[in-house]
This record gives C-alpha cells, structure tokens and sequence, in this order.
C-alpha cells in the first residue's frame, strides 16, 4: 500500500492549490493490457474511456477512496495500491476545480469485471494509441516509465 503520508500530502498540497474536489483513478492492469470504462453517452463526457475513477468523498483518504470507487464501478477487488502515478486537473461538469489522483492497482479477479455506472469495458494493450484523454494519456505515459513497458 502506499504510504499514508504520501496520501496526506497530496491532499494538502490539492488544498493549498484551490482544488474543490478530489478524484482518484485506478490503473487496473492484467496481462499487459490495462482497464478502460467506457462513460454512458448522456454522462459529462459521455461516450469516452476512462479509468475506474470517482469523487472522494468528505473524510475519506485517498486510499480507501481508490479502493471503493474501483469496487464501485467494476466489482472488483483491489488487494494492493502499489504506486502513485501522477495527477491532473480538471474542470468538473459542475464547475469544480477538480484534480484526479491516478494509482496503479491490483485486483484479486481480473475476470469478473461488473459494470454499474458504464456502458462498456475494453482490456487496451499499453503499447498501442489508447483510446482515451490527453490527460489520461499522460498519466499511461508515466505508468509506462514505471514499468518499463
């Protein structure tokens, strides 16, 4: 797991800088292809891939928050947050200054992957163009010179 006073500071830094609403992002990989979501089409952003991603909620460390979105949204079990891999900032389709804390994760059963805020999931292979933001893009970019990949 990561460091908790890595956690923290991370959050006071997003403080110090204004952020309203924190997010964290999961990067789900199994067999050297990495886990995209695919947002429902009347959604902020509908119809793009993204990460197994959500709101943290007030009081909730980063962590734990990482752990119950990529459960939340996938049905998946995370037994380990191994790194972290970088953030970006965001306006929300509220308006909120956002910033998304992306972690490299693993899951108990990458086979079992069950939607509830989706329209679909691909398995992308890391070394071809992913369908998905620039920022996001980025995040895979760093996640790929951690791993050598």
């Amino acid at each position: 797991m990561i460091d908790a006073s890595v956690l923290a500071q991370l959050t006071t830094q997003a403080a110090e800088d204004g952020v309203q609403q924190l997010v964290v992002g999961a990067i789900v990989q199994n067999h050297n292809k990495v886990l995209l979501l695919k947002r429902p089409a009347d959604d902020f952003m509908g119809g793009i891939f993204e990460l197994p991603s959500g709101k943290v909620e007030s009081g909730e460390n980063l962590d734990t928050a990482t752990v119950r979105e990529v459960q939340e949204e996938t049905g998946l079990a995370t037994t380990d947050i191994t790194d972290y891999i970088g953030s970006f900032d965001y306006t929300s389709g509220s308006g909120k200054k956002s910033r998304q804390f992306n972690f490299a994760v693993v899951v108990a059963d990458a086979d079992e992957v069950r939607l509830s805020e989706h329209d679909a999931y691909v398995w992308a292979a890391l070394n071809e163009d992913l369908p998905v933001t620039d920022a996001v893009k980025g995040v895979f970019d760093k996640y790929k010179q951690l791993r050598a990949v």
